[in-house]
């Protein structure tokens, strides 16, 4: 990685990557939209919340603008190995995003990835920026990535609060047995409840 970021125009820059990104950002949105459409009755975030959410943004367009003129780092160990580390946050992703969709609209969703993570969708979307980061051996786009982590983990707390609101005691217990991020369950069994 070089101390200065490389700024070009190219067929091969990570615009290419930024794609199917932006296509599963697009599903994930209306998967959401669909599954929330309705249901947050007399919910409302604070101000503080309101701008958090909208600040998250920021990082992502930043990052989706530099890898237009980012090169990726043909034939290089960086290559291979960000391209790796991409394609596995895609397949997490898509695999979040099915279990997101699938679930009763009704129960807090505790089946597939979300059995270990609280905000597996996060973690994928925070995967395929780190791989894309290191397919351009790019300091300065995983320094994008690492403040856009910074920025969803200051995001989750107004989400719980509305799951909270949403799915009562059933998202207490499930948030006291699931990690926020990514870890084992604490205890017992989590899908005999809510399947």
């Amino acid at each position: 990685m070089s101390f200065m970021p490389t700024f070009e125009l190219g067929l091969w820059n990570a615009w290419i990557l930024v794609i199917p990104m932006l296509i599963i950002f697009f599903f994930d949105v209306r998967a959401t939209a669909a599954r929330e459409s309705g249901k947050s009755g007399d919910f409302q975030l604070t101000r503080k919340e309101k701008i958090i959410m909208n600040a998250v943004f920021l990082p992502m367009i930043v990052s989706f603008v530099y890898a237009v003129f980012l090169p990726l780092q043909l034939g290089t160990a960086w290559l291979y190995s960000g391209l790796l580390t991409f394609l596995f946050g895609i397949v997490f992703t898509i695999v979040a995003l099915l279990n997101f969709a699938t679930n009763p609209k009704d129960k807090v969703i505790t089946k597939g990835l979300y059995r270990f993570s609280r905000n597996p969708m996060y973690i994928g979307m925070l995967l395929m920026q780190i791989g894309l980061g290191i397919a351009c051996s790019s300091w300065l786009y995983l320094l994008l990535t690492v403040v856009l982590a910074i920025m969803l983990n200051a995001v989750a707390p107004s989400e719980e609060r509305y799951c909270f609101y949403r799915y009562g005691d059933d998202y207490r217990e499930y948030m006291n047995k699931t990690p926020r991020w990514i870890g084992i369950p604490k205890s017992g069994n989590l899908n005999s409840k809510h399947d």
